[in-house]
């Protein structure tokens, strides 16, 4: 399951992605997880809608003990404790310059500087009851330094999902939209870069994947993520037939407009294309599937219109 959400009482409508709201963090994230858990779902991963006038260059509010992700972990913890929370590791959401990493003047983004960030983030995350913290930064080195933080602070028992081959990809423009975080233009002199192809990786390149793969497991990795989803089958098989760790899909929002698009232009049979569309995530090898038809799909599954 998917869980956007903002600092607001009321669900927003994102327009790119029909049926998917911001959620009011009070009331709607925990309707939507009461749905999902009645239907089966309980895994939920939680992104948030920061605030623009929360948001940094160097994204400090991604480890305020109060933020907006934290506050909606150990609410959701608190009200079903039996619900396995992953969060999201980045500073996309929180860095005024829509980048996952710190931007230097000179559009150079600082890689170990962003890990000690991470850090920081993974270890708050943790903190409010995250039972999985998923770094989707890309930043290299950032696996092991988030487990020894981890393990210094005493969450020996929480895991790292890594977004391993994460694709400097077009599919997550629906996404960008929903958390305001595209990378910004630069001002007074700055450069800023105006995509993430520096630290995510060229859809073009099959054989990286296998080097942050072995990466990530020397590092403590405990799930492996690989994103897109459909368009990147042969990477989820790569990591499935090299790796014993569990490897997740992510199919992701530009994967989820279009199916949408097309079933409400009566195109597509919508339910009979997503099963289907599911199932291929899952026959290519993945163990879990981060999908905002969750829900849905559960319904579907159980024979529910």
């Amino acid at each position: 399951g998917w869980a956007g959400r903002h600092d607001g009482e009321k669900n927003i409508p994102i327009d790119s992605m029909p049926g998917v709201s911001r959620l009011g963090w009070k009331h709607g994230l925990i309707d939507s997880v009461a749905e999902a858990r009645s239907l089966g779902v309980n895994q939920v991963v939680i992104f948030p809608k920061t605030p623009d006038h929360l948001k940094t260059p160097t994204g400090e509010e991604a480890f305020n003990p109060n933020g907006l992700a934290q506050r909606s972990i150990s609410l959701l913890k608190d009200t079903f404790p039996d619900l396995e929370v992953y969060t999201d590791v980045a500073l996309d959401p929180y860095n005024c310059d829509g980048h996952d990493g710190i931007v230097r003047d000179d559009g150079v983004i600082l890689n170990d500087e962003t890990v000690e960030y991470l850090c920081r983030q993974a270890v708050s995350q943790a903190r409010a009851g995250a039972d999985v913290v998923s770094p989707s930064d890309m930043m290299d080195g950032r696996v092991g330094a988030i487990r020894r933080a981890l393990d210094r602070e005493g969450f020996t028992n929480v895991s790292i999902m890594s977004y391993t081959a994460k694709y400097a990809s077009a599919f997550y423009g629906p996404f960008r939209d929903a958390l305001a975080s595209a990378p910004q233009a630069g001002t007074s002199g700055r450069v800023i870069p105006p995509n993430k192809k520096t630290y995510q990786q060229d859809p073009a390149n099959y054989r990286e994947a296998l080097r942050e793969a072995r990466a990530d497991e020397a590092e403590g990795a405990d799930i492996m993520m690989v994103k897109p989803g459909l368009p990147y089958l042969d990477i989820i098989r790569l990591l499935r037939d090299n790796s014993p760790l569990p490897i997740a899909a992510y199919h992701v929002s530009g994967e989820y407009a279009m199916l949408k698009a097309a079933a409400e232009r009566g195109w597509l049979d919508e339910e009979e294309c997503v099963m289907e569309a599911l199932l291929s995530l899952r026959r290519a090898g993945s163990d879990l599937i981060l999908s905002y038809y969750a829900t849905e799909a559960a319904k579907w599954m159980a024979g529910e219109k």
